[in-house]
């Protein structure tokens, strides 16, 4: 690859806007990996506050426990990129309504815990911003036997899944896991960004 190839993906990716549902174990290593792999704007939709018993899994720290997890989000990308452009909504989703934050975004990225609201997300996505693409993942609980892990594309929604991993509430969080769907979710985002999207 020559260096204005090279100069031609950067651009691309530094004009990028992704928006993030949820910003847990998921969506606080996805929105790392985005930052360091030099998207320029992302939009972060979380109600919640950090907790000690996040620190397992998510990307925060303990001198941020009781911040709200969007700022101490923004705070962490900060540091990494300076000139990050990080919007921050302190909402909860709620059904009817889920798509507003994300409707200026090229892409969505769902990191939602709950398996209904995640549902619902989906679909009101789908549905609400038929032309905007939409990365999830199921199946992110246990460790090991990462060769399961595929991605399944149906028009503009992609999804990271391991078909035959159980649920969060029948298996334990384990960060390597967590952050092997997390970047995998990070990585389609980039290649929809990019274009390279159909080449599964």
């Amino acid at each position: 690859m020559n260096i204005q190839e090279k100069n031609r993906i950067r651009k691309k990716v530094q004009g990028a806007c992704v928006g993030i549902a949820g910003i847990g174990g998921l969506g606080s290593n996805a929105a790392v990996a985005l930052a360091r792999a030099g998207v320029g704007h992302l939009v972060l939709v979380d109600f919640d506050v950090v907790e000690e018993d996040n620190l397992d899994r998510q990307y925060y720290f303990h001198d941020q426990i009781g911040k709200l997890k969007s700022d101490a989000l923004t705070e962490t990308l900060h540091r990494i990129n300076p000139s990050l452009d990080c919007i921050t909504h302190q909402v909860k989703l709620e059904r009817g309504s889920m798509e507003i934050p994300f409707k200026d975004v090229d892409v969505v990225l769902e990191g939602l815990d709950n398996a209904e609201t995640k549902a619902t997300f989906i679909e009101e996505i789908l549905l609400k911003l038929p032309g905007k693409p939409l990365v999830a993942a199921s199946g992110v609980a246990g460790y090991g036997k990462p060769d399961r892990i595929s991605t399944l594309q149906m028009g503009n929604f992609y999804l990271c899944y391991d078909e035959k991993a159980k649920s969060s509430e029948e298996d334990v969080l384990i960060a390597s896991h967590v952050a092997l769907m997390a970047n995998w979710e990070a990585d389609l985002a980039l290649r929809i960004i990019l274009g390279e999207h159909h080449d599964h």
